[in-house]
């Protein structure tokens, strides 16, 4: 049985099934439209087994995995099971924590509490999904990919080999700009104080890749203030709440530092996307 349910941008299905095997090869991949997405499944009952990239792993109730769509897998379920799966855009988990090589096939066990909150999450998202506006459907779907990312960064983070330590902070970091990002107070401190590093260890880490934490910070809110001025289901939203959902204390400094990285003025860079969507 196969159920599915679209809520904001997420496409969410709830799928009960006894005993299966699937295996997506080379050719199948190719004739794949899902290429660049990242599945992932939340076990409610049931256990499976999968591989990807040479790592096996065992899921269980209340556990999730992540599997790359773009390379070759392996799924086997043993007996009756129920899972919810969602199709995740890779860019969504990239941005954040790096080549989904890390992370797809590892097991994100029940003992992590922001997995816990996934699955209760998107069990209520789905009992309510009927009664929420289609403004509130797509906020509410974008927080649940937040706590995904954010569950995937936690496990990312525990019994970490030493020389890829640095990288996990960086990616946890950055996961908890991602979901901190309409905070106006949000800076390099309090980042370091929520990723468990002193901030003179965090600038070092991001300094290693290129980067400086206000650089990034600033990065993301425009690029997320940029991404919702050009969404059509955005288009009723004045510039001014965009701003502050996007983390900027006011219009004025929203408008300087957006025209600093677009070359244009917020209304500006709104209008040329209404007239690039084909949509009528």
């Amino acid at each position: 049985m196969i159920e599915g349910a679209d809520i904001g941008s997420l496409r969410i299905t709830r799928s009960t099934f006894s005993s299966v095997r699937v295996e997506s090869t080379p050719a199948t991949i190719r004739q794949s439209e899902t290429r660049d997405k990242l599945a992932v499944t939340i076990k409610l009952s049931g256990t499976s087994s999968c591989g990807q990239f040479g790592r096996q792993a065992s899921v269980g109730p209340g556990e999730m995995v992540i599997m790359d769509r773009a390379s070759p897998s392996m799924r086997l379920t043993a007996g009756m099971s129920q899972s919810l799966l969602l199709e995740i855009p890779r860019e969504r988990f990239e941005v954040v924590l790096g080549s989904a090589q890390l992370y797809s096939a590892l097991t994100i066990g029940a003992d992590i509490a922001s997995t816990t909150l996934v699955n209760t999450f998107l069990n209520e998202l789905l009992r309510v999904r009927s009664v929420l506006t289609p403004d509130a459907a797509a906020r509410m779907s974008e927080i649940g990919v937040d706590l995904i990312v954010a569950s995937i960064a936690e496990r990312l983070a525990k019994e970490v080999p030493r020389p890829l330590h640095g990288t996990v902070v960086v990616q946890r970091a950055k996961a908890y700009v991602e979901a901190h990002l309409s905070d106006p107070t949000l800076d390099p401190p309090q980042l370091a104080a929520a990723t468990g590093v002193s901030l003179r260890r965090l600038q070092e880490l991001f300094h290693e890749r290129g980067q400086y934490i206000s650089d990034w910070i600033w990065h993301r809110r425009l690029e997320s203030a940029a991404k919702r001025l050009a969404d059509p289901g955005c288009a009723h939203l004045p510039i001014g709440p965009i701003a502050y959902g996007c983390g900027f204390a006011n219009q004025a400094h929203f408008s300087r530092r957006f025209k600093d990285r677009f070359g244009m003025a917020p209304s500006a860079f709104r209008q040329r996307a209404d007239q690039a969507d084909p949509r009528p």
